[in-house]
């Protein structure tokens, strides 16, 4: 889906430097959209080579590829869908491995006048499990 400047859209991330990527891959059986390992470079979104290794592991799926809509639940959502979340043993696997996981949304505000729409199902899911809801506001 070709993606137009949208006003939202979110991603899912989990940081940790004990398992590799893959090891997420598996558990979530979903392809992820950016991966790292620690000390170790990786191909930036424009194809090229970092210049620094990563100061920590991540894997991380978006949803602005996948969903068209300017409000952050719809992306949201997709994500939960997506991930099959909530999981009852993702809460041990993060104490396991040490990791932070969060939905990172982004929220673009140039009017001054709109609100995030975080629903409180998923940012209560999120804090059950272990997780945060961080938002990015551009204006």
């Amino acid at each position: 889906m070709t993606s137009i400047h949208q006003l939202a859209h979110a991603s899912f991330t989990i940081y940790q430097d004990v398992e590799p990527p893959e090891f997420w891959t598996n558990y979530f059986g979903v392809l992820p959209d950016t991966q790292r390992i620690k000390d170790q470079f990786w191909l930036t979104s424009s194809g090229q080579k970092s210049k620094f290794p990563a100061r920590t592991g991540l894997w991380g799926v978006r949803s602005k590829e996948h969903v068209q809509s300017n409000l952050l639940a719809p992306h949201l959502r997709y994500l939960v869908e997506r991930l099959a979340l909530p999981r009852s043993d993702l809460p041990e696997l993060l104490k396991r491995t040490g990791a932070h996981m969060r939905f990172f949304c982004y929220w673009y505000n140039e009017s001054g006048d709109r609100v995030p729409d975080v629903p409180d199902d998923i940012r209560v899911m999120m804090e059950a499990m272990g997780g945060t809801v961080e938002i990015d506001e551009y204006r």
